[in-house]
């Protein structure tokens, strides 16, 4: 099994130099393409989060993240063939944020490192073999941040409880406070064969 943390400037750079320059011919490497997926995604969710949240507060933002959250992980995934998705050990959404073994393993490590100060992004990487080939696995952690608390934290307001009730019966994405793991962006792609 092959883990790695990647620094946090050599992050910074790979994901700023791909951002910053669309022109570039895309890199060959997973890591780095997995974390320019992981900008897209991040960058399309939060603007079209912040959108929600200015038209109709957090009652809003929590229908976003329950109706629009999914499609856009489904159209970041069909344009850039990397499967995206996000995980945690206490799902909002049981249909959609539920890990797989590896995936659970891969958040005890996340927590692990996010607990010991290790600089931001914290991953997890793997080449794992599947019935149908080599595939690459990489996970990256999303702390608590303050924008978070509104809707995950330990003192909600009455109409977010009350919409969050409504919205998913058996929540369990409650009583964070800011720094702790609140899950991973999960992605995978299949490698080509071995020659």
């Amino acid at each position: 099994m092959h883990r790695t943390l990647l620094p946090l400037a050599t992050a910074f750079f790979v994901t700023t130099a791909l951002a910053a320059d669309p022109a570039a011919p895309p890199s060959t490497d997973p890591t780095a393409q997995a974390q320019a997926v992981i900008h897209d995604f991040k960058t399309n969710l939060q603007g079209e989060l912040k959108t929600a949240l200015s038209k109709g507060g957090p009652a809003a933002a929590i229908e976003f993240c329950q109706k629009r959250a999914p499609q856009i992980a489904t159209e970041v995934s069909e344009s850039s063939g990397w499967q995206i998705r996000r995980v945690t050990l206490k799902p909002r959404n049981p249909d959609n944020n539920v890990p797989d073994a590896w995936e659970r393993q891969g958040l005890a490590t996340l927590a692990d490192k996010l607990s010991s100060g290790a600089p931001q992004p914290i991953l997890v990487t793997e080449e794992v073999t599947t019935p149908n080939g080599r595939v690459f696995r990489y996970m990256q952690a999303i702390p608590v941040a303050k924008a978070c608390l509104t809707c995950h934290g330990d003192q909600l307001t009455p109409e977010v409880t009350a919409a969050l009730d409504k919205a998913y019966p058996n929540d369990q994405a409650r009583g964070y406070t800011i720094g702790q793991l609140r899950g991973a962006f999960s992605l995978s792609k299949p490698l080509p064969a071995a020659e």
